[in-house]
């Protein structure tokens, strides 16, 4: 059994998503976590997340952290739902690579950007994510051109939490508009303060 531990209204909302998109069977554990903004919540120890944070996975004893790696573990272990390119898939490499970016770029300069503490190459990044972005979404509707993946998922998360956090560029609220239509979604939603 797939439990994901859980704190309403955060990185680990997008997961609730995922896993309805899998059509998994999975359980939910809410959990405090420690919110920088607002200075509220703590460390719940029943949470298994080495840093106290959300999300965690845990399959069968399995312990897994970090959204790109969820990400990955989740959409290998349910191939059927073509949600994740499989290995030997032509889209395999591009999907890695936004998993990717999105931990190692996105996640940092949006960060930097919402504390306040750009520097002169932080900057240069963020301004090289943002053209990035933009390009890829101006040509397909989703990261993998036609197809949606968990990938679309990481990366709409932050635009549905703090849409501020990126340009005001029209593909960028395109893009969230159709995701927003996806009953998965809808049904993540639903369950997310429950």
């Amino acid at each position: 059994m797939l439990t994901l531990f859980h704190a309403p209204r955060s990185r680990s909302t997008r997961f609730l998503w995922l896993l309805e998109e899998l059509g998994a069977e999975y359980e939910i554990k809410t959990v405090d976590i420690y919110r920088s903004f607002g200075n509220t919540g703590a460390r719940d120890p029943a949470n298994p997340h080495p840093h106290g944070q959300v999300p965690a996975l845990l399959d069968d004893g399995v312990l897994i952290t970090e959204s790109a790696a969820i990400a990955l573990y989740l959409t290998d272990k349910f191939p059927a739902a073509v949600i994740g390119p499989v290995v030997g898939d032509p889209l395999r490499g591009p999907y890695l690579s936004w998993l990717a970016y999105y931990a190692g770029v996105l996640e940092p300069s949006v960060v930097n950007l919402w504390k306040q503490r750009q520097d002169e190459e932080d900057k240069k990044t963020y301004q090289l994510l943002d053209d990035r972005l933009r390009t890829t979404l101006e040509k397909t509707p989703w990261l993998l051109g036609d197809t949606f993946s968990a990938a679309d998922i990481l990366f709409i998360s932050l635009l549905q939490f703090a849409r501020q956090m990126m340009p005001p560029h029209a593909v960028y609220d395109d893009w969230l508009a159709r995701a927003n239509t996806r009953p998965a979604l809808a049904r993540a939603l639903a369950k997310d303060d429950a």
